[in-house]
């Protein structure tokens, strides 16, 4: 039986490819960006030392996914923290959502790889299957 959410990292040429799945398309885009936090660093046994949240829109969910994760790596390049959990919900308009970060100090984590630059738009994807079951993928510019 597939397990209901989850995410994996891909081989991808100078870059990396993160592949997610979940049951909907905001923990799609959550599972995503856990992805995407755990490629950079281990953020087990980190604490949170403050609470982001931001509302973003986007045109899809594509959309939605890609400036959620450009999100995570500006706070990642501009403000020395990382995100240690993640979540996402609706916003009040039907274009949106909500993303709420829980973040550490960069320097309480150890870093395994470089920050990224940024999210392609080439092969981006966050939609459901015939079943609903959501997946997506994403390539990040390290």
């Amino acid at each position: 039986m597939a397990r209901q959410a989850g995410h994996r990292t891909a081989p991808h040429t100078a870059d990396l490819r993160i592949e997610a799945w979940a049951g909907s398309c905001h923990e799609c885009v959550a599972e995503s960006l856990r992805g995407l936090i755990d490629s950079v660093a281990d953020v087990r046994g980190a604490d949170a030392t403050r609470t982001a949240e931001r509302e973003l829109t986007g045109a899809s969910p594509a959309d939605l996914l890609a400036a959620a994760a450009e999100e995570v790596i500006y706070i990642l390049d501009t403000a020395a923290q990382i995100p240690v959990s993640v979540q996402v919900r609706p916003a009040g308009s039907a274009a949106g959502i909500i993303l709420t970060l829980n973040l550490a100090s960069a320097s309480d984590v150890e870093f395994i790889s470089a920050v990224p630059k940024g999210v392609s738009f080439c092969g981006l994807t966050c939609e459901p299957d015939a079943a609903g079951r959501w997946s997506a993928t994403m390539t990040v510019d390290v």
